[in-house]
């Protein structure tokens, strides 16, 4: 399986000046899609006989931060409580109607490794709501809106918070694991020679700390190189990654400018400033960005730093609610969160093609076809996987061999992708994406006209998520 990837290119279609068309595409429809909003569109419900409507009331994020920057002095769950809070002040949610509260995160702050429950006191809920953390790389918050999903169609809560929250301005860096050793049993000594003979043992490189990586245990690789290596299988050039990450920060920073970015609420950091917008879009050029060099293969590889999605800080958090408890309280939803699946590949040759394998799964299992579809949310973990994706969604080849299927599901057409950026410019906190995902899908059906989103994204161990979102009647 080691060469599969490579092996495939072969057969996949060319691509030459695809990202070019794509990227004026994109932009030259987006602004159609608003002008035009479409008028609703006569499709069939998804509700099943026998299956509660479980329904997003709504959803927001403090602004996601590149790390290091105003969030740097936090922990977590003060991240986490900030989203929770911003949450309760839209809603005006009494907080003891919450039933449960689920969180997703990756990287675990060891003082509140339950960083759900710390944020949820922190945020005044009652000390009798239960709560819990989730972690499943970069669909953990994803993770913790279906437990919400399921823990309500199963009749034991009407009402549940689920969020996500990453703090990579401060992650937790270990002593070797000679030091850690001698230590604990340093702490188990009772005499002071037991304990002078065990310092005695000390060397200099147990004082070597041991850094945290975004890399993959069972393969000891980081994910940018996989990203690399499936760049390369998959002929995605430079250019076209470079000329897709454009895409993402130009449409981004149009989103934001025009006021569409309605989940992020202002956080007031203390001691400083109050934060209002994200501040990783940046829309640069071709040229500067041609001019960086490669970030993990050296020297012929083609992730940047300029295409990749950088590290950050942030936190998300969405209200679920059965239909019946939403309207009895006097909401109106934003959208129905409906079929779902999980899938899992090789954390190898196929790390990140977890939509590629998710889509097509939830769409047989909702009915629906990718020419259903109104708007599209993947997650842009590198532009190169995202790419990476299209192209083998849309290979027959691809999805015969490797996918059991007869025929491919279809790339998602560019003017309903991602048209109002993505994680490469919007910033990428591990377990707070999945809510972006899914609350800008449901902001962007209301806008753009449509009935039916759909939601991707990939994650480390090579497992994916999808999702399909559908409008809640206007």
């Amino acid at each position: 399986m080691s060469s599969m990837l490579s092996h495939a290119v072969r057969h996949l279609p060319p691509s030459s000046a695809w990202a070019a068309r794509a990227f004026a595409r994109s932009l030259s429809c987006s602004s159609q899609l608003q002008a035009a909003a479409a008028q609703p569109k006569s499709k069939k419900t998804l509700a099943k006989s026998g299956v509660k409507n479980i329904v997003v009331v709504e959803g927001v994020r403090i602004p996601f931060l590149q790390s290091g920057t105003s969030y740097a002095d936090l922990m977590p769950h003060d991240l986490a409580r900030a989203a929770l809070q911003g949450l309760l002040n839209r809603t005006s949610l009494p907080r003891d109607v919450v039933d449960y509260i689920v969180y997703g995160t990756v990287i675990q702050e060891v003082k509140t490794s339950n960083v759900a429950r710390e944020a949820a006191l922190g945020a005044g809920f009652s000390d009798k709501t239960p709560a819990h953390t989730v972690t499943m790389a970069c669909i953990s918050s994803n993770q913790a809106m279906t437990t919400g999903v399921g823990m309500i169609a199963a009749g034991q809560c009407d009402v549940v918070v689920a969020g996500g929250v990453e703090l990579m301005s401060d992650v937790p860096i270990r002593h070797s694991r000679k030091m850690r050793k001698t230590m604990l049993t340093l702490n188990r000594a009772k005499t002071l020679g037991q304990k002078l003979s065990l310092i005695s043992k000390i060397r200099p490189d147990y004082f070597a700390p041991e850094l945290p990586a975004v890399a993959e245990f069972s393969t000891s690789e980081t994910m940018g190189h996989s990203a690399d290596r499936l760049a390369a299988a998959f002929a995605v050039s430079r250019r076209e990654q470079d000329e897709y990450a454009l895409r993402s920060h130009t449409l981004a920073k149009k989103a934001q400018e025009g006021g569409l970015l309605l989940d992020v609420v202002p956080f007031k950091v203390p001691g400083k400033d109050t934060v209002t917008k994200d501040n990783g879009i940046r829309p640069s050029s071709m040229e500067q960005m041609g001019k960086l060099k490669p970030a993990f293969v050296k020297p012929y590889g083609t992730v940047t730093a300029a295409n990749s999605s950088f590290l950050t800080d942030g936190a998300s958090a969405i209200l679920l609610m059965s239909e019946e408890k939403a309207l009895a309280m006097g909401y109106k939803p934003k959208a129905y969160l409906r079929d779902f699946v999980y899938v899992s590949q090789d954390p190898k040759d196929q790390l990140l093609l977890g939509p590629t394998y998710a889509t097509p799964k939830v769409l047989e299992k909702a009915g629906l076809t990718m020419a259903d579809i109104d708007v599209f949310e993947f997650h842009e973990a590198f532009a190169g996987q995202i790419l990476a994706n299209l192209k083998a969604m849309d290979s027959d080849w691809f999805a015969q061999n490797y996918m059991g299927r007869k025929v491919k599901v279809g790339a998602p057409p560019l003017e309903k992708f991602n048209n109002w950026g993505g994680s490469l410019s919007l910033g990428h906190p591990f377990g707070a994406t999945g809510c972006r995902l899914v609350i800008t899908a449901a902001h962007r059906l209301q806008k753009e006209g449509g009935q039916y989103g759909l939601v991707a994204a990939c994650a480390a161990g090579g497992q994916g998520h999808a999702m399909i979102v559908e409008l809640y009647p206007q």
